[in-house]
Order: structure tokens, then sequence, then C-alpha cells
């Protein structure tokens, strides 16, 4: 392989900066997604939004997981084929990924999350994540880090 194979530019659409914060993070992985022709239009214009958006199997036999509640705003120039916005869109994952994803969801008290959406190259690529809920005093004490980090780097 050559390096230009190898190598792809990268180009973030969308993070889900809310998800840091409301969870602890797992494991991630990058999967590839399911879109049509407007919706890739509209996410080269960066009108995504991943709050509020979660990963789930349809049925215990689904083999692949859906993209769930990912808000993509209409293409301005799309006619009456114009795409759903929050539609429930495919993800794309080996069968071995699947299956680890699939029993790590079941476990208690885990889901997956969309962390981030991003061109990797002309493909669209999600960053998802299996997370567990954090505490009320757990966010408080990632606060409280990071105001001493910053009081750190301030030389305080």
């Amino acid at each position: 392989m050559t390096d230009k194979q190898t190598h792809r530019t990268t180009k973030v659409i969308a993070q889900n900066r809310k998800a840091r914060h409301d969870f602890e993070i797992i494991s991630t992985l990058e999967v590839g997604i399911v879109l049509t022709g407007t919706e890739v239009k509209s996410l080269r214009a960066g009108k995504c939004n991943l709050q509020d958006s979660y990963v789930l199997y349809q049925s215990k036999q689904a083999k692949a997981p859906m993209l769930i509640g990912t808000h993509i705003s209409p293409y301005d120039h799309g006619n009456r084929e114009n795409h759903i916005p929050t539609r429930d869109r495919v993800l794309l994952l080996h069968d071995r990924e699947s299956t680890k994803l699939k029993q790590s969801i079941q476990e208690k008290g885990m889901t997956v999350v969309p962390l981030s959406m991003y061109f990797s190259g002309p493909y669209v690529k999600v960053e998802i994540a299996v997370v567990r809920g954090k505490k009320l005093h757990d966010k408080r004490e990632d606060l409280k880090k990071k105001d001493i980090e910053r009081d750190l780097r301030r030389g305080e």
C-alpha cells in the first residue's frame, strides 16, 4: 500500500461535547454510516447535531446497529427528494465488532453514543463510544480537576 492509501485527511463535521461530560467513556470505535445524497451535501455544509442521539439494535436478531436521534438538516437546494432530518440511520461494522458491541450494550448500565461525525477522505465516519452514566458527584470532581489544571496553567 502506498502512503496515499493509508492516510486520509479528516474534517470534523460535528462533536457531541455533552456526551464527554455526562458519561464515562469505556471504549471507542470508528464506524461507517449509510446516508443519502442530500444528507452528505448537508453534512458538507456542517449542518448536523449529535446531541441526544444514541446507538441501538432494533431487535435481538438485528445484525447492524442504528443511529437514532441524529438531526441532519435538509439540504437547502434539495427538492422533493430531500431526506427526513431525524430518520434512523444504519451503521456499518464488521461482524466481530457488531457482536462485541451488542455484548457490551447488554451489560447493566451501558449504552452507546456517538462522540463525533467526520469526513475521512470521501467517506463519512462516526466515532461511537460504549459509555456508563456519571453520577452527580463524579461530574463535580471532573469540574474541580479542570479548575485546578486551569489555575496551574495560568501560574496562580
